[in-house]
């Protein structure tokens, strides 16, 4: 049986509290909210927190704010969402996102903001201590070698968020808050291109709000590629937006996700979909551009050429469906 770590637990109520603490507690604290992620990575030795610092009480972090523009708080579970009439209704592509996540057990603990933060995944990674040692560690815990790449001098582990590619598709912003005060950063800005250093937020941040401004006639949706239809991970995905005049596209975004540490923008399929109608051809043409954004390596399941094309496929369905 893999057992937790010690660790000191604090349970704050308001953000603020959990701002003051981080500063407190220094670099060896973390948060943690539903824990679907953390406690599972700290059974296998991959985080070891000597304090975790609670969001389950901080009520302040939670709900759905729609006027126009949508407000997430960042503690909302992705069943809450999942159930939000609403948010179906306005946001089908999130909603498509956060209904695709794990299992329904595990949806009714997650959050929103956990789901933002995941932890970048890797086969030679996301194995229990003993398992990692036999084959000797990875820079990404305990070594000095990628094991996906040997010569790279970065970590190749894959961000696996579903609702990231989402909200960078949609335009969102992410509020941060410290004990030094209240950020707000574009979506995509919130994430780096190493598969260690994968956040952009400082470890003494708490992510507290997700900001959608109004889609006005836009529409969009998600498509996600895995081995079962519930649990997995997406080992390819994609995110599209577009809004028309008329019948030609006026303003489109692709974002692709599960292809490597950092959620990938197709601004060249994206250039060429400008004043086009959503016709064979031009879905066809900006799905190959697309898929040369995509650089898979061999560390998720399925080999890295078949997601690579599978990518195209996607994103050809994506833009399909957002025919008018």
């Amino acid at each position: 049986m893999m057992r937790l770590p010690p660790f000191r637990y604090h349970a704050p109520r308001t953000a603020a509290e959990v701002a003051t603490l981080l500063a407190g507690e220094g670099p060896e604290a973390m948060i943690v909210a539903g824990g679907t992620d953390l406690y599972p990575n700290m059974k296998r030795r991959h985080q070891m927190p000597k304090t975790l610092i609670s969001l389950r009480h901080v009520d302040e972090l939670r709900g759905v704010q729609m006027n126009g523009a949508v407000r997430l708080g960042a503690n909302e579970t992705l069943r809450a969402l999942e159930w939000h009439g609403a948010l179906k209704e306005r946001l089908p592509a999130l909603w498509t996102a956060v209904q695709s996540i794990s299992t329904p057990l595990l949806r009714n603990m997650g959050t929103i903001g956990g789901n933002i933060c995941l932890d970048t995944r890797c086969n030679y990674y996301n194995q229990n201590w003993e398992w990692r040692r036999a084959i000797d560690f990875c820079m990404k815990c305990e070594g000095t070698v990628c094991w996906t790449a040997p010569s790279s001098s970065i970590c190749w582990a894959v961000n696996s968020s579903d609702s990231v590619p989402v909200f960078i598709a949609l335009g969102a912003t992410f509020t941060l808050v410290s004990h030094e005060g209240e950020r707000t950063i574009p979506a995509l800005a919130m994430f780096g291109e190493d598969g260690i250093e994968y956040l952009t937020k400082r470890k003494d941040e708490v992510l507290t709000h997700i900001d959608i401004p109004d889609q006005g006639t836009a529409r969009s949706v998600y498509r996600k590629v895995r081995r079962r239809g519930a649990f997995d991970f997406p080992v390819a995905a994609v995110a599209a937006r577009v809004a028309l005049d008329g019948d030609r596209v006026a303003d489109s975004t692709l974002v692709l996700n599960a292809v490597g540490p950092k959620p990938v923008v197709c601004e060249e399929a994206m250039a060429y979909l400008a004043g086009k109608p959503l016709s064979d051809e031009v879905v066809t043409e900006a799905a190959r551009l697309a898929g040369r954004g995509a650089k898979p390596l061999d560390n998720t399941d399925h080999l890295s050429m078949w997601r690579k094309k599978v990518v195209q496929v996607e994103t050809r369905r994506a833009l399909e469906a957002l025919r008018p």
